[in-house]
């Protein structure tokens, strides 16, 4: 993937707090920030319902946050980020996507919801202009069945999962 040109300051993971939703699909992005963490030698700190780790690449401190409000309320870890000066554009959210495929990844800024409501969250507290790695994990036959899908965990080949997170983490650190 090409350098897209962000100035990134903060990478929200979504997911739900608690190890019950770990491994699900929904929790995708806690997934992908814990292996950048590792990746960096950084440990979690817990503050206002949030875990956060700071990143150091090139002299550049980059905020990692998993918020720990539930996916639905995702964006109330966005006033706090405000309060730094860290706008909209600054921002990387990594969340699952229903509507690519398991297994394809996509970075783009800007565009709709749809229908993820950690998105909505976030949407709603600073618009939609931030960037986001889409992280493909399929869709269910039936519409109906997409909450519980969500908070299943994943069926697919657990290396194959590893190798997808793994790939996600480069593509991060290619744009930060």
């Amino acid at each position: 993937m090409d350098k897209l040109n962000l100035d990134i300051k903060a990478i929200i993971g979504l997911g739900n707090p608690g190890p019950n939703y770990y491994y699900t699909r929904h929790n995708i992005g806690f997934r992908v920030l814990d292996e950048l963490a590792k990746a960096y030698g950084i440990s979690w700190q817990t503050k206002d319902n949030q875990e956060i780790a700071s990143l150091l690449k090139d002299g550049k401190k980059i905020l990692l946050i998993k918020p720990q409000t539930f996916m639905n309320s995702s964006g109330k870890v966005i006033p706090s980020l405000l309060k730094q000066g860290i706008k909209a554009e600054n921002i990387l959210v990594v969340h699952d996507e229903l509507e690519q495929p398991f297994g394809n990844l996509k970075i783009r800024v800007g565009g709709s919801a749809r229908g993820h409501n950690g998105l909505k969250s976030i949407i709603a507290a600073c618009g939609d202009q931030f960037a986001r790695l889409r992280f493909g994990i399929g869709r269910p036959t039936f519409k109906e069945d997409v909450p519980n899908y969500v908070l299943e965990k994943f069926k697919e080949n657990p290396d194959d999962l590893e190798h997808l997170i793994q790939k996600a983490v480069h593509m991060i650190e290619e744009q930060i």
